[in-house]
């Protein structure tokens, strides 16, 4: 038996028992050391706001539709950022010890099908909280960095870094996707990385990362263009990575882009986008907007990219990067029995956070 966080209904989160199936043969079964809350994508499911909620989503055609929504409460196993300890296994390709991470959802164990789950081993040189980023997380932004190398070279991208190498980088958004994101642009060289965002917390974290920062409730896209120029009537970054699911984060990506960049969004928005005023800089600068979605890498790379490459990446970024990461970003350590409270508190505005970790011994990781 195992516990499963479960949305019974919006604000409504409990955590209800469940009975894991037997190990099938080429399977193993975990027993979750960690368990990150993406704050972004798992609170629409509490606020009631994803689209999959209210809506049927058509894979064939790639459309939401009316009829009757994909998904209904009660909703259990969200979650994409799990560390697992192996406790039983059915298979040499994984042995009894080794710390994996998957996307089970917030469980506090799981049975692993051979035939449909991913798994990543992590290294033991590696932080196990942090492998919380290995198997998803992490290659969702490492994604957006492979669409910005695309648009600039197209098939021949040969380095994740190779979008933003040399170049003037702008983020907008320091939730973990920003922050994230804004590791890797560093991390592939970029002549300067400046992050964008509206809370001062958040711009100090993205600071003692490395990244230089702007406030967005200034005019940022005035004070960027006055300092990256690149010729008459040609100022602005060359590559914005649009983090944050608001649409008037968009509309200012655009406004910092030079003439014909390209804005890469990773955002993930629910409340439509009447801030983004296409008549104006999208217009006049002919800028272009990519949809980095970690279900799709651009198109022509998947066999030289795959999510094992981007999780590769990953493991790399932390090794590089883990100590600052591990002390400015995880922010919160909740266990599972209080991750109910924690998940409804975080949709309500009760509390902030940055990036969450659910585990079962808070004490001994230092919280």
């Amino acid at each position: 038996m195992g516990d499963v966080i479960s949305i019974e209904g919006p604000g409504e989160v409990c955590l209800v028992e469940e009975k894991l199936p037997d190990i099938p043969d080429g399977g193993f079964m975990v027993a979750t050391t960690h368990s990150g809350v993406s704050a972004g994508t798992e609170l629409t499911y509490v606020k009631g706001t994803n689209p999959y909620l209210s809506s049927s989503w058509d894979p064939a055609l790639g459309l939401f539709t009316a009829g009757a929504p994909s998904v209904g409460f009660p909703v259990r196993g969200i979650g994409y950022m799990q560390v697992g300890l192996v406790v039983e296994t059915r298979t040499r390709a994984v042995a009894e010890g080794a710390l994996v991470s998957m996307c089970y959802g917030h469980r506090t164990a799981y049975v692993a099908d051979p035939m449909t789950d991913r798994f990543v081993e992590l290294p033991d040189d590696l932080d196990p909280m942090l492998g919380v980023y290995v198997a998803h997380m992490g290659p969702i932004c490492a994604n957006g960095l492979l669409h910005a190398a695309h648009d600039l070279l197209g098939p021949g991208v040969r380095h994740l870094g190779d979008g933003v190498r040399g170049r003037r980088v702008a983020v907008v958004g320091a939730g973990v996707v920003g922050l994230l994101t804004a590791c890797f642009a560093m991390a592939g060289d970029a002549a300067e990385v400046v992050v964008v965002d509206e809370t001062p917390a958040r711009l100090a974290i993205a600071e003692a990362l490395g990244a230089n920062v702007l406030s967005a409730d200034d005019d940022p896209a005035v004070d960027l263009k006055r300092r990256w120029r690149h010729g008459p009537d040609d100022r602005g970054a060359d590559v914005v990575f649009q983090c944050r699911g608001r649409p008037r984060a968009l509309a200012l990506g655009l406004r910092l882009l030079r003439p014909q960049g390209t804005l890469v969004d990773l955002a993930f928005y629910t409340q439509g986008a009447d801030d983004v005023r296409l008549g104006e800089e999208f217009h006049h600068n002919g800028l272009t907007v990519r949809c980095a979605q970690i279900g799709r890498v651009p198109r022509g790379l998947a066999h030289a990219w795959d999510r094992e490459r981007l999780s590769h990446e990953t493991i790399k970024l932390l090794r590089q990067r883990g100590t600052r990461l591990r002390e400015h970003v995880v922010t919160d350590l909740v266990g599972f029995a209080d991750a109910p409270r924690f998940l409804a508190d975080l949709a309500a505005g009760r509390r902030q956070t940055v990036q969450a970790v659910l585990c079962d011994h808070v004490e001994d990781e230092g919280g």
